[in-house]
């Protein structure tokens, strides 16, 4: 037990099938000059160096739907086969309904179907609702997308904080597994007296948007990135450790690691304190930024496909966001 959070295990499940889905537009760091930001500050302080942009048509579900149908035909499962749809986003198409009931709809199955929302920490927290649900034999196959419009919620007049966000989804099939895959160990948690570091006020219950409101940016997400960047490493390191000890493995078992696509930065600090191998630590940033729920299953669609990841392999995978909240797990695929 760790001061950070219950840990546990979960075997018996698996991934059955990644997928994902980035807009055509492309914004590279150039392109920002025009609202004062200086590309070679943006790669020196996060490694990005390129960002996608949802099209005007475009709302959550849309890409959370092109990830979904890109990761059932990866599966060569029908969509009348999920019972259960969990969709991790910040950025839903309305308040109601969900965006998993719109995917749901879209996909035409009958499935239950909620969002999740923990920012950043969004996919960890559904996969492991989703392998859960599997679990306990109440979901013979989950679908859990991470889908997040950033573009949206992001004041272009906060050139420390703009340039940092893109637009993606990503997603995967969860089943039984019939081996020894699944949850080696994992913890979920959250310290919500640091919320305010990285929240969006506006738009809630607690303060509806008002013309004045607007004209005061609170609809956007403001981020005290000096105090996030601090935390994240720090609690990085913690909770890894945390999980690797239960999971009774060291960092040379781990063949690839996973974290939270937020800055290179946070995540190279973190690698080097926990004395990660480099090599093992996939990154997709510099190419797409800061796509929060999206970043972890993105990067998973993307080794599967590069053949960097296959069965019986020992995946690091933690998110970390607002909240504060946090999540890792060390999967055997």
């Amino acid at each position: 037990m760790s001061g950070r959070g219950r840990l546990s295990t979960l075997m018996g499940v698996q991934v059955l099938a990644t997928g994902s889905y980035i807009p055509e537009a492309v914004v590279r760091n150039e392109d920002l000059a025009t609202l004062g930001c200086d590309a070679q500050w943006i790669v020196q302080r996060t490694g990005i160096q390129e960002r996608r942009r949802a099209a005007a048509h475009e709302a959550t579900s849309d890409l959370a739907y092109e990830a979904a149908v890109r990761c059932l035909d990866n599966a060569g499962i029908e969509a009348r086969e999920i019972d259960l749809i969990l969709v991790a986003t910040m950025t839903p198409d309305m308040p109601t309904p969900s965006t998993a009931c719109t995917l749901q709809r879209r996909l035409g199955t009958v499935a239950a179907a909620m969002d999740i929302n923990a920012a950043c920490s969004g996919f960890i927290y559904a996969l492991i609702t989703g392998m859960q649900f599997v679990k306990t034999g109440c979901s013979r196959r989950a679908l859990v997308v991470g889908s997040d419009i950033m573009s949206r919620i992001i004041n272009p007049a906060d050139k420390k904080t703009f340039p940092l966000f893109g637009d993606g989804a990503g997603a995967v099939v969860v089943g039984e597994s019939r081996g020894d895959q699944g949850l080696l160990a994992y913890s979920l948690g959250s310290e919500g007296d640091l919320g305010e570091l990285l929240s969006m006020p506006g738009g809630g219950s607690r303060e509806p948007l008002t013309p004045e409101g607007l004209a005061r940016g609170r609809q956007y997400l403001r981020m005290d990135g000096r105090s996030v960047f601090k935390w994240a490493v720090r609690m990085i390191q913690d909770i890894v450790g945390d999980v690797m000890r239960h999971a009774e493995l060291t960092m040379n078992d781990l063949d690839l690691v996973i974290m939270h696509q937020a800055n290179q930065r946070i995540l190279d600090a973190a690698a080097d304190g926990l004395g990660l191998d480099r090599d093992k630590v996939l990154m997709n940033l510099d190419r797409v930024g800061n796509t929060t729920a999206a970043s972890i299953p993105m990067v998973l669609d993307e080794a599967w496909a590069a053949g960097r990841l296959k069965r019986g392999d020992h995946v690091l995978l933690t998110g970390f966001g607002a909240g504060l909240t946090w999540g890792a797990a060390v999967v055997r695929y």
